[in-house]
């Protein structure tokens, strides 16, 4: 949609950082290739949410659209992404999913400098894995994430895929006053230590949500991204039969959801294939029905009145190339383990987290909610976190994540993606990876990753109150 700091890093951060950018070398390709150029300017602005006779919204965006332009760039060709900061306090940018050198990782004073307001940063890296994938800051996350700072990357496969259209819905929810103005709030004690910021109005790639015109006997490749601070949805296509073809930007083998249910939390992503095999003129609703009681339309399929494009479905094979994902060895792995704790408890307890919040009110005035083995690191980061647990590069990690919590969260690692192995001791099929995990309340989660790529990396819940209340730490590959 269109619309009308001086910082000193220390030096053995910036050596780190420059050892890291080196030694991830093993990340980027061996063949040559000219360098992607493109830049980014994160700016005030506004938006319409409504219809055309509704109020504007003052927001934040990327140059100038909600959601900021769709980066498509090619697997295994270098980019350099200029990114300035228009904005009156410090940002970076996150490029969530991409395995790339710790420096570019866009954590402040963990990874890089912030921007400060009328500086610009250079993010330099070359994307080893095609898919979904999406960038947002990571600096005063809940409130820019929340002001509209998000925008979808799609990497390019080598090779195109058989489909006959590639759709994007990046799905973002916004908290709104009756005069269309985002509301304040942001980090209250209910949000922090409960279910975050859930808005009340949706919108599908920055608008409110419309029919989505489709041709009977097409193949579309669907890529589904949930950019919101909290909201966990859970799609069903009525009349049709979506198959999952990659999770988090990474292949899998081709399924169908079950109960024919999308679910999708915060920063995760779901590339699906649907045949459309309606009757041209036909209607058909996309429903989220992931809260109890609350279902609602989110859009529909609308069929045009032109003759199928085929008759039958698209004769072509689903399983998308596998990425360059090191396999874990599992015989040989370092084992770790990570508990989340906290949140609102009756009687505003915070469970588990050792007393260190007593009987007080948790994600009062900033203080701590959330905890992981018993330690909290709110904010977004910052220079000198100690890391829950440290790794040797090329160690196999079997990490246990364990919640004991009574709300849902989504935990992203960055820098890598993570084989998911189980879940509450069964099997996960169909070789997923992600990198971000979904936690129900009380489930146990086990995965496996290969320590490739040096540095110290955030791990944390995506739900942004969450983070910022505590439920967020380090883990370091030497």
């Amino acid at each position: 949609m269109k619309y009308e700091s001086n910082y000193c890093i220390s030096r053995r951060g910036f050596l780190a950082a420059v050892a890291s950018a080196a030694a991830s070398a093993s990340l980027r390709p061996v063949r040559a290739s000219a360098v992607d150029e493109r830049s980014l300017k994160v700016a005030p602005g506004k938006a319409r949410f409504g219809d055309a006779d509704g109020p504007f919204t003052p927001v934040w965006a990327y140059h100038g659209t909600i959601p900021g332009p769709t980066l498509r760039l090619r697997q295994g060709q270098p980019v350099r992404i200029t990114v300035e900061n228009g904005l009156d306090e410090d940002t970076t940018v996150h490029w969530h999913g991409i395995r790339l050198p710790n420096a570019m990782d866009g954590v402040p004073g963990l990874t890089q400098p912030p921007i400060g307001p009328g500086e610009s940063f250079v993010y330099e890296f070359t994307p080893p894995d095609a898919g979904t994938f999406w960038y947002h800051p990571h600096t005063d996350s809940l409130v820019q994430l929340g002001s509209g700072l998000a925008g979808p990357l799609i990497v390019e496969e080598a090779e195109p895929a058989a489909f006959d259209r590639d759709l994007l819905w990046l799905l973002q929810d916004w908290r709104l006053t009756k005069d269309g103005q985002i509301a304040g709030g942001f980090g209250s004690m209910m949000d922090a230590s409960m279910s975050g910021r859930v808005g009340n109005v949706v919108t599908i790639n920055g608008q409110a949500p419309t029919d989505q015109s489709v041709r009977a006997g097409e193949r579309v490749r669907l890529r589904l991204a949930n950019a919101a601070l909290a909201r966990m949805m859970a799609l069903r296509f009525e009349g049709h039969r979506p198959v999952i073809v990659a999770v988090d930007g990474q292949p899998c083998e081709p399924h169908e959801p079950a109960d024919g249910r999308l679910v999708l939390a915060p920063a995760t992503r779901i590339d699906v294939v649907l045949d459309m095999q309606g009757d041209p003129g036909s209607r058909h609703a996309v429903i989220d029905d992931f809260y109890d009681g609350l279902a609602y339309m989110l859009t529909n399929l609308a069929y045009d009145k032109r003759p199928p494009l085929r008759a039958h479905p698209l004769d072509a094979r689903l399983a998308l190339p596998r990425n360059p994902l090191p396999a874990p060895n599992l015989a040989n792995a370092v084992r770790q383990e990570i508990v989340l704790q906290g949140g609102m408890m009756g009687g505003g307890k915070l469970a588990g987290v050792g007393g260190m919040m007593g009987m007080g009110m948790p994600g009062m005035k900033g203080s701590p909610a959330w905890a992981i083995n018993g330690m909290s690191m709110t904010g977004d980061g910052h220079a000198g976190m100690a890391p829950q647990f440290t790794l040797e590069r090329g160690a196999t990690c079997r990490l246990t994540m364990r919640n004991e919590t009574a709300w849902w969260h989504p935990m992203h690692v960055h820098g890598f993606s993570l084989a998911v192995l189980s879940r509450n001791g069964a099997p996960v099929p169909h070789r997923q990876w992600q990198d971000t995990v979904l936690l129900a309340p009380k489930d146990v989660i086990e995965c496996a990753f290969v320590a490739d790529n040096p540095g110290d990396w955030m791990l944390h819940c995506h739900v942004a109150d969450h983070q910022m209340a505590g439920l967020m730490t380090v883990f370091r590959v030497t």
